[in-house]
């Protein structure tokens, strides 16, 4: 199966929702996709699709957030389609997200997921940074890569997602 990778279109939207429901199993993260998509701080360009023959795959969100310390993406939401799963669309997709992240001047980026898949990225423990999260999560689970060295140190602080993660979760 060849797989590329670009940034979503408008067209691509239902699409696009349909993939995060079947990853997910509901539709909280395709109704995040689409507030996010409604705000000033969205960039078009750190939303990517994955196709394949058969149209859209997987999706990828980065989004940008203002903390303590400065600004960072958040890479969430992401979904491959579960027939597809574990066949290295995710890891495309990531991959991709990050050296768009990282051209569009971007110096870090958190996630809160599974720890024995994002390591694989590079991603290390947020809390090594001095990062936290503003409600509980597992501290193995909320994660951060620099793209740029040293893009956090010293630059530790409070992480607080912007009202649609609120909202969605």
């Amino acid at each position: 199966m060849k797989v590329s990778i670009r940034p979503e279109r408008p067209g691509d939207y239902d699409k696009i929702d349909e993939v995060i429901e079947a990853a997910f199993n509901q539709r909280n993260e395709a109704v995040l996709v689409r507030k996010l998509r409604g705000t000033k701080e969205f960039v078009p360009g750190l939303s990517l699709v994955a196709t394949a023959d058969n149209g859209i795959i997987g999706h990828i969100l980065l989004y940008p957030i203002t903390f303590t310390g400065g600004v960072t993406l958040v890479l969430a939401p992401m979904a491959v389609k579960p027939e597809l799963q574990k066949r290295g669309v995710g890891k495309k997709l990531i991959t991709e997200g990050l050296k768009k992240a990282a051209e569009n001047g971007y110096g870090s980026v958190i996630v809160v997921g599974h720890p024995e898949y994002y390591p694989k990225f590079g991603f290390e423990k947020a809390s090594k940074c001095g990062l936290r999260m503003s409600f509980d999560v597992p501290d193995e689970a909320f994660m951060a890569i620099e793209l740029k060295k040293d893009s956090l140190k010293g630059k530790g602080g409070l992480i607080e997602l912007p009202q649609p993660y609120l909202e969605c979760a």
